[in-house]
């Protein structure tokens, strides 16, 4: 969430900000902050009115005054008065404050200072490139990692049909191995690099999804339990961020680094018929997931360290990725700035996403009331708050069954995976 004082005070700069992202109009939101304020001030003045009227009128009685007589009788008719109006104004006052929160939470993250302008994917930046010597030379003919998994039996989509409906999988023997050796590879990797694992419920109530930037907004994203305020997580960022809301923590307690593996469910309701194929959009997919809360101060030098830890799966895993840098345009809802690790894909000849990792500076953290209190300091401030994919398991699958493929139509194992699936070749 924004913060109301700094659009108040700043209009002309958070509106450019916004613009760069999209249309974002700020004049209907100033007009109810005043409004709200004109009835604040004029409810407070009415107050301090009544409040007076009731200490005069104590004085009075207490100096001598006939409680019954004309001159207190008529101030406490004032007083009466009074009360009826602050009590005409506290429910106008209430809706129009409602209405602003509203408001405040639909407009997006402010684009860092640092983030390169841009309208779409189109405009984003490359930042650099590693594993060039491990992009195969015989990429024409390498199957799409769908059929070389159904070749190989470890992967079943159109069974999966018939348990749910299309965009699920079925992983079988090697396939659901690999998952899993996927999943403690880089939980292993993680909690070495300082990150502390977590599991966390991944049925989450409407208040944490809207403390983390996923509602009022992607709604029709999320799948919703009908009979319950519960929604399946789209991503563990969401229940992690909430398992600090409404503290204050101290200082000494940050960085906080988690780690967390989590199924995660999507209803990828704007793909319009993207990726229909294979493991690249499904509604159900694992995830490990890093996830930082920071003293703002220290907020980007811990975002190129959580880049850099999502980096090194990869590198272990020798897989051939490059690292861009999203435009404006292209930022996620809650993010400032961020770094996508996109993954390269053989048989499709291109990179594609496998993490997307943000800082969101305090805007999480507004909208879920975490902070933090430094000893010998008035107040409080609200933390800073990262998250990244550590990797997304079936995109990192995609792309060894793909880059690892073998002209037999084999899949070699990475070296680094080896000791997890106690295999060395896919057959």
């Amino acid at each position: 969430m924004l913060d109301i004082k700094q659009i108040r005070e700043n209009p002309s700069f958070v509106e450019k900000r916004l613009q760069s992202r999209g249309d974002y109009d700020l004049q209907p939101l100033l007009t109810l902050d005043q409004q709200q304020r004109d009835l604040e001030a004029k409810r407070s003045h009415l107050q301090a009115r009544s409040n007076e009227i009731g200490k005069l009128v104590g004085q009075k009685i207490k100096a001598g005054s006939d409680p019954q007589s004309p001159e207190i009788q008529s101030l406490r008719q004032e007083g009466n008065d009074l009360k009826n109006q602050i009590g005409e104004l506290e429910p106008q006052e209430r809706e129009i404050k409602s209405q602003l929160a509203d408001l405040l939470l639909t407009l997006p993250n402010l684009p860092s200072e640092s983030t390169p302008l841009g309208n779409s994917e189109e405009d984003n930046v490359e930042v650099r490139r590693w594993g060039d010597e491990y992009i195969p030379q015989n990429s024409s003919e390498i199957l799409p990692h769908w059929e070389i998994g159904e070749h190989l039996g470890i992967l079943n989509f159109e069974r999966s049909v018939k348990v749910a409906q299309s965009r699920f999988v079925t992983l079988i023997g090697l396939g659901a191995a690999l998952e899993r050796a996927l999943i403690q590879f880089m939980l292993d990797r993680q909690i070495a690099a300082g990150y502390t694992e977590v599991l966390p419920p991944i049925l989450i109530n409407t208040q944490s999804l809207t403390a983390s930037g996923q509602l009022p907004k992607f709604a029709e994203e999320s799948f919703k339990c009908a009979a319950d305020d519960l929604w399946l997580s789209p991503t563990a960022e969401v229940p992690i961020t909430n398992l600090y809301r409404e503290e204050i923590l101290a200082v000494e307690d940050l960085p906080i680094n988690h780690c967390a593996y989590t199924p995660c469910f999507r209803r990828e309701a704007g793909s319009y018929g993207r990726d229909t194929r294979g493991l690249i959009r499904l509604h159900q997919f694992n995830k490990v997931e890093l996830y930082k809360l920071v003293h703002p101060d220290t907020s980007e030098h811990e975002h190129q360290k959580l880049v850099a830890h999502a980096e090194a799966i990869l590198q272990e895993l020798q897989l051939p990725y490059r690292v861009i840098e999203l435009c404006t345009g292209d930022l996620g809802f809650s993010a400032t700035k961020t770094y996508d690790l996109e993954v390269w894909l053989p048989a499709a000849n291109k990179y594609r996403e496998i993490s997307s990792c943000s800082n969101c500076r305090d805007f999480q953290a507004r909208r879920g009331g975490i902070r933090f209190k430094e000893s010998g300091k008035k107040g409080t401030q609200f933390v800073h708050t990262l998250n990244g994919s550590g990797l997304a398991v079936g995109r990192t699958m995609a792309a060894i069954l793909e880059n690892y493929q073998q002209p037999d139509k084999t899949v070699r194992v990475p070296e680094a995976l080896q000791p997890y699936l106690r295999q060395e070749v896919l057959t």
